[in-house]
């Protein structure tokens, strides 16, 4: 072992170690004992190893590996700090290395010790490039130098294959390189003389081999160490898109996009209201949707359902997410008046509409807007309430119709029936594809919207809406 500079060196055994599942143990001293091993690299002196033979090596031993940042060679206990929090994120790594440091200072030092014990701070792609080859996913590091003793048998061997390549270039060699023989090359030879045959390669083809690129699989390419989720970006950038989203609900009434307006007008994510021309006391009435995955009725198709009378399952390939996390209705209210109407009379041709703000969060709501609601859907999931200003669903339906939709035939939830009459079940017929597409099987789909409508201006009107 003591000849051997690839079996003393501490990168290629702590390697080593890893490939066979069997990591290094911190010691104390440079045996291992139950009372010597800690798991403490604060209070730890060497790395104790059990392949290929049981040895010890300081921890404070220089590495091959040299740090480009402060262009030193980075000591073991470093590189098996570094190891250890791999799998952590890049704060965490860097707060673990401060608080081991810390404890290194307070830590006794050993008298003839000159320099203070530290942890070096590696960047992250020297972290990165130190973990890949460590993993055995890469056998080159630009960070790694090379380990001396071998140095000159590469050196050497690539000469010769240097060599015997021009000589195929020029002819020299007939169109066959000379391949150099590898050690013991001669002993396989003299063993296929005692009965075995040797395995034979061709000599150009031994060189088109030795002319090739290794390029490892996506993981060695891509250099990463574990999987990230990105899912909470789109979350945060639709605070940010929805706001910047140039829709025609953004410009006051009578103006074309495109020509100045008269006056600024917030867009749809800044507030659930917008002026309307002649009318400071305009108070749109809002739909609050359920934002559950298993509801029936979702933003992308409630427009389709509500306004065209047509039900389309959320997530049909038709179908579309909006733009904006808000949609507008207009309907004529049929039997009562429109609050932003001066006068209450029977519905007529020109009758004004009334505009609904439909919403599946409570996320831009101030606490004006909940004396505006006059409907929730719900699917009887109590944690769509959480965020409402009353969280008791049989609180809640005192101020708002629930509106219930499920499949016909199928009975209603046990939830939703003992929230009482302040919740309205509605069913719809299944969807056909063949027959969707065909343009039949869904004319109930505009009984069912007459149905909702209805109870919806009804719950209005109990509340007055039409005084207020």
């Amino acid at each position: 072992m003591a000849n051997d500079p690839s079996l003393q060196d501490p990168l290629l055994a702590l390697r080593r170690a890893i490939a066979a599942g069997s990591l290094p143990t911190p010691t104390t001293s440079p045996e291992l004992s139950e009372q010597s091993a800690t798991d403490d690299l604060a209070k730890a002196t060497h790395l104790y190893f059990q392949n290929p033979l049981p040895h010890s090596i300081p921890l404070s031993t220089p590495t091959r590996f040299v740090s480009a940042s402060s262009d030193s060679a980075v000591d073991l206990r470093s590189i098996f700090f570094a190891w250890q929090k791999k799998d952590v994120a890049i704060p965490e790594y860097i707060a673990s290395a401060q608080e081991l440091n810390e404890s290194l200072k307070q830590k006794e030092r050993k008298d003839g010790e000159d320099e203070e014990e530290k942890v070096q701070n590696l960047v992250f792609v020297e972290r990165l490039d130190l973990i890949t080859w460590l993993e055995g996913a890469s056998d080159d590091s630009e960070y790694i130098k090379p380990l001396e003793g071998v140095s000159a048998a590469a050196a050497a061997s690539a000469a010769a294959q240097a060599q015997a390549s021009a000589n195929i270039a020029s002819g020299a060699a007939g169109g066959v390189s000379a391949v150099p023989s590898a050690p013991g090359a001669t002993a396989q030879a003299g063993g296929a003389q005692h009965g075995r045959a040797a395995k034979v390669i061709d000599p150009r083809l031994q060189e088109i081999y030795n002319g090739e690129r290794k390029m490892g699989d996506r993981n060695s390419v891509l250099r990463g160490i574990k999987p990230t989720d990105f899912s909470h970006v789109r979350k945060t950038a639709e605070t940010f898109l929805g706001r910047n989203r140039s829709r025609t609900g953004q410009y006051p009434p009578g103006t074309k996009p495109g020509t100045k307006p008269q006056a600024m007008v917030p867009a749809p994510s800044a507030g659930l209201s917008q002026p309307r021309k002649g009318s400071s006391k305009t108070q749109d009435p809002i739909i609050l949707l359920s934002p559950s995955a298993s509801s029936l009725i979702r933003m992308s198709n409630v427009r389709s359902f509500l306004q065209d009378g047509v039900f389309v399952p959320p997530d049909h390939p038709t179908l579309s997410m909006p733009s904006s996390n808000i949609l507008y209705i207009s309907r004529p209210l049929r039997t009562l008046s429109d609050p932003s109407s001066s006068t209450s009379r029977a519905v007529g041709p020109s009758r004004k509409p009334t505009r609904f703000i439909l919403v599946d969060s409570t996320a831009n709501f101030r606490p004006d807007y909940w004396s505006r609601l006059v409907a929730v859907f719900t699917t009887g999931q109590t944690w769509q309430f959480k965020s409402y200003k009353w969280t008791s669903p049989p609180e809640l339906f005192k101020h708002a119709t629930g509106i219930y939709v499920g499949w016909r035939g199928e009975e209603t939830p046990r939830e939703v029936r003992g929230w009482g009459r302040g919740v309205q079940s509605f069913g719809v017929e299944r969807w056909d594809e063949k027959g969707a597409t065909q343009g039949a099987g869904r004319w109930r789909d505009r009984e069912i919207v007459e149905g909702i409508w209805t109870a919806i201006e009804e719950g209005m009107k109990l509340r007055g809406w039409g005084s207020k």
